[in-house]
């Protein structure tokens, strides 16, 4: 009997693991940069980087990380695409010649992350 319980109780934190795990997944996604851009008061150089955001929908926290790290932090609202992104893209914006990321869009995602904003 105590061997049931054993085996009911690891099946039921492994569910709750991977439902976590998931979630986490739900709000993050991988971009690549391949010109120096702004985010925030922060340059980044080109490189692979990971998007992880939370709270509502028009005023989100973005933390961009590399290599498991938070290099940047800014708030921004997610935006509904009215179909899945092809693939992973990024958008920029130039003012007063500095270039600064603009929205996020990933593969086969229908929602994109705009940075900025209040």
């Amino acid at each position: 009997m105590k061997f049931a319980q054993l085996v009911v109780a690891f099946a039921i934190l492994a569910s709750v693991l991977s439902v976590n795990s998931f979630a986490k997944d739900n709000h993050s996604g991988n971009f690549t940069l391949t010109d120096p851009v702004r985010v925030g008061s922060t340059e980044l150089a080109p490189g692979h980087y990971k998007a992880e955001w939370s709270g509502p929908a028009d005023a989100v926290k973005i933390e961009i990380l590399q290599n498991g790290k938070t290099v940047a932090t800014v708030p921004g609202q997610i935006k509904n695409l009215p179909r899945p992104a092809p693939y992973d893209s990024v958008a920029t914006k130039t003012k007063n010649d500095t270039r600064t990321l603009d929205e996020i869009e990933f593969n086969n995602r229908t929602d994109a992350l705009v940075l900025g904003g209040e």
